[in-house]
């Protein structure tokens, strides 16, 4: 082969476009999402456990303008933390101080080897709140994150002035639809879903009514972990939180909240965790969620539900004006 033919092919080489990054093999994120980014600055608590040490990742995110209030955020099941980017921005554009945390087996945080219970997550938010020395907040919490959000408003009442719950799930008793599984046959069926299937499951369960590019984050912050040499350990907290929603209802507690609370809803949210284990004559009786909330906001002395039409379980990506709307009017009174 010749000098001058070398050259040509060296020079075509260089011509050619770059291929984009997602083409080409990434290295796993770990089970801490050590890879994926967060929209702010991410701080590390040492915590204990059930004798086990942890870290309860969390962002704090002040305003320019502070108002002298502060929002707590709790997050879903099947999210980081940081899908809570657009909230932060137009609760710190209101002054608002918003501590974000990742709770122990979510997210950033650490991925324990004992089980999960809302009572422990709980106190770590409290000794949290403790740490950065704030006595009183109030609590948006979505979807399990709701769940969370009962049970602190419940243990600590004279902390949370306000609760906001945004599409919560168990806002009904799963344990009178769906038998008990065992945990290491959830393993198996979870470790058996694929990254499309995730994409379906996501889409089906939640009435999604985002764009797919909006939703592939998801995917990925699930999914390129399964390279990580400890995700065996991030799968068994994963089912472990399953297991917790339904084992430790709060369903029963809500009408005991005599905080302001605000459910907003919506409309098209059927999401029923468990559904599919449930026999097929009850299954259409699961996640009937606006209703459950309008029936549970009725009991309640100081509760108020909001449902959005046409919109799923995201509701605050879904239909972001009116969601800010309803929050920054009810945190406001």
């Amino acid at each position: 082969m010749n000098r001058a033919f070398l050259h040509l092919a060296a020079a075509a080489l260089l011509t050619l476009p770059l291929l984009p990054a997602h083409a080409a093999e990434r290295e796993p994120y770990g089970i801490g999402l050590e890879g994926f980014a967060y929209p702010y600055p991410v701080s590390l608590l040492p915590l204990v456990n059930d004798g086990e040490q942890v870290r309860m990742a969390y962002m704090d995110v002040a305003p320019a303008q502070p108002n002298g209030r502060t929002v707590v955020l709790l997050h879903g099941r099947n999210f980081p933390a940081s899908y809570w980017a657009p909230v932060i921005k137009t609760l710190n554009d209101s002054g608002y101080r918003v501590v974000v945390p990742d709770q122990i087996g979510f997210g950033k945080s650490s991925k324990p080897a004992g089980e999960l219970h809302f009572d422990t997550l709980a106190r770590n938010t409290i000794a949290l709140l403790d740490h950065l020395q704030i006595a009183k907040f109030d609590i948006v919490a979505h979807s399990m994150g709701g769940m969370l959000g009962v049970r602190i408003t419940r243990a600590y009442p004279e902390r949370v002035p306000r609760l906001l719950l945004i599409a919560p799930i168990g806002l009904e008793d799963y344990r009178l639809y769906v038998p008990p599984t065992p945990t290491e046959k959830i393993i198996e069926n979870e470790d058996k879903l694929t990254a499309d299937g995730y994409r379906k499951q996501l889409e089906v369960n939640y009435s999604l009514k985002l764009p797919p590019d909006q939703v592939t984050p998801f995917i990925e912050s699930r999914f390129n972990i399964k390279g990580a040499a400890d995700y065996p350990r991030w799968l068994r907290a994963f089912v472990s939180s399953g297991q917790m929603i339904y084992r430790e209802p709060v369903v029963h507690e809500i009408p005991l909240i005599a905080q302001p609370t605000l459910f907003i809803m919506g409309a098209d949210d059927h999401n029923a965790p468990g559904r599919p284990n449930a026999p097929e004559a009850l299954r259409p009786k699961m996640g009937q969620n606006a209703d459950l909330a309008v029936a549970l906001a009725a009991k309640m002395p100081n509760a108020h539900a909001e449902v959005i039409p046409n919109t799923g379980h995201l509701v605050f990506l879904e239909a972001r004006q009116k969601f800010d709307e309803l929050m920054l009017s009810f945190l406001a009174k």
